[in-house]
């Protein structure tokens, strides 16, 4: 059978249910990652005041996760080839709940620091690894929205955190925000251990029958198993691999510019901006105190919610209809609300407006680059370079991560509210043309087909025809 009507075959065998369990599973990777960006948010002021931190040590505070997983993202690419996604996932683990009880009995600055670089490696591993891993495992026709619910788990995470922090922000205490996240931490940990490794690794490495006794569980149909199976064999073929690849080969280079740049696109969108900062975003507009937590819970929530729209809708309209239509509903609601900042919300009705502005850009993020660019970035990648090609995007989302975080806040003491989101605005306009002119779509098309239309020269924006 060819891989061009291998969809349709493992339509027919609905992909069974233990695949959506596995993926599931690896999906609440995303929930840790969800949860430490929600958590510094509504502990950021309280641990300001508890060590007499300024606005340049808060922005190392929030920055230092990024730089410990653009490391971790880094030393994943090796660890996920030759130890195994499922192995790497364990370890991210490991770090994660270790990392939080080092931040939750922090005593300084510096030590805060030192924590969440440790909180960061831990991400940028499973940040790598799982859409990675659910990628392999997931049937072609249900590929979009398995890696989307990862998306999902981290909105959900986020939430948490925000409803965590501003219950905890009745007695302030910030040390319990940060070292509560350790326990669905640990729950992770005992359940990644139940995993199978995947059945391309597992191929990758030799290990034939086992690669064969995964794929059996998680599509349910011989047939499918069979025609996967060669499918991967023929790929993994090619005798070039990671760097050398890299150096050899033009067709894979576009690849890897295209996850490299996604990953850009996807933060500067300006949503972590958001996230990490939520609450002096509402103070800014007019909201002080608890109400500014619970207003940034309510963005939580609307960020849950609208991630539904790219799991229902990512494998019936395609990728890039959806993208588009994201940057478009982020421009108009990063836009107005830079504008509204900037001409001052002195009554009730213009911080409604304000937030209302603020929710709209929340969910054209949560319904499109969210969930899509992690999606997209598992996708494009040919199977022999698929490692380091996801090592560089991850490497680069968190780089790239760690310069809006590093930077906001003086951006917004040096430029104004107004401006400083109208710029954001005005890059979510740019990502549009970005995506008409080279993003592909790849909606039920097998990792195999992309790869050989890859391979062949075909332009980014065809290699899912």
């Amino acid at each position: 059978m060819s891989v061009a009507t291998s969809p349709a075959m493992a339509a027919k065998a609905g992909g069974g249910d233990h695949s959506f369990f596995t993926a599931g599973m690896a999906a609440l990777a995303g929930l840790m990652f969800g949860l430490d960006i929600g958590v510094i948010s509504g502990a950021l002021d309280f641990i300001g005041k508890a060590f007499g931190a300024d606005d340049s040590a808060k922005e190392w505070i929030v920055s230092s996760m990024m730089f410990g997983a653009a490391v971790g993202a880094l030393a994943a690419g090796v660890l996920s080839f030759r130890l195994g996604r499922k192995v790497s996932l364990i370890l991210g683990a490991i770090l994660f709940v270790i990392g939080s009880l080092f931040c939750a009995a922090a005593w300084s600055v510096e030590s805060l620091i030192i924590a969440r670089v440790v909180l960061g490696l831990a991400i940028g591993i499973a940040t790598f690894t799982a859409p990675l891993y659910i990628s392999e495992i997931a049937p072609p026709e249900k590929r979009g929205s398995m890696i989307s619910t990862y998306q999902l788990m981290i909105t959900i995470g986020i939430l948490a955190a925000f409803v965590s922090d501003t219950l905890f922000s009745y007695s302030g205490a910030w040390r319990w925000m940060l070292g509560i996240v350790a326990v669905p931490g640990a729950l992770f940990l005992i359940g990644v251990t139940r995993l199978p490794n995947s059945p391309r690794w597992l191929l990758m490495r030799g290990k034939n029958r086992e690669a064969r006794e995964v794929l059996n569980q998680l599509r349910g149909s011989q047939a499918v198993v069979d025609a996967e199976y060669r499918d991967i064999e023929e790929q993994l073929r090619r005798p070039q691999a990671g760097w050398s690849l890299f150096q050899q080969n033009p067709n894979f280079r576009r690849s890897v510019f295209l996850g490299v740049v996604l990953q850009v696109v996807q933060q500067f969108t300006g949503m972590n901006v958001v996230m990490y900062y939520a609450p002096r975003i509402f103070q800014a507009a007019g909201f002080q105190g608890h109400m500014a937590l619970w207003g940034t819970a309510i963005v939580g929530l609307v960020n849950v919610l609208a991630t539904f729209i790219a799991i229902g809708f990512v494998d019936r309209w395609g990728r890039r209809p959806v993208l588009l239509t994201g940057f478009v509903v982020m421009f108009v609601g990063m836009g107005v609300l830079g504008y509204m900042l900037h001409i001052g919300t002195t009554t009730l009705p213009a911080q409604i407006f304000a937030v209302v502005m603020l929710l709209i850009f929340i969910t054209g993020f949560a319904m499109s680059a969210g969930p899509l660019i992690w999606v997209l970035c598992s996708e494009v990648q040919p199977t022999k370079g698929r490692d380091f090609g996801i090592a560089a995007s991850t490497l680069t989302n968190w780089v790239a991560n760690f310069i809006v975080g590093i930077t906001f806040l003086t951006m917004l003491n040096s430029f104004g509210s107004g401006l400083t989101f109208g710029i954001y605005a005005a890059l979510n306009l740019l990502f549009f043309f970005f995506t008409i002119f080279f993003v592909p779509e790849t909606k039920g098309v097998t990792l195999e087909h992309i790869e050989a239309n890859l391979m062949a020269g075909k332009p980014l924006r065809n290699i899912g025809a």
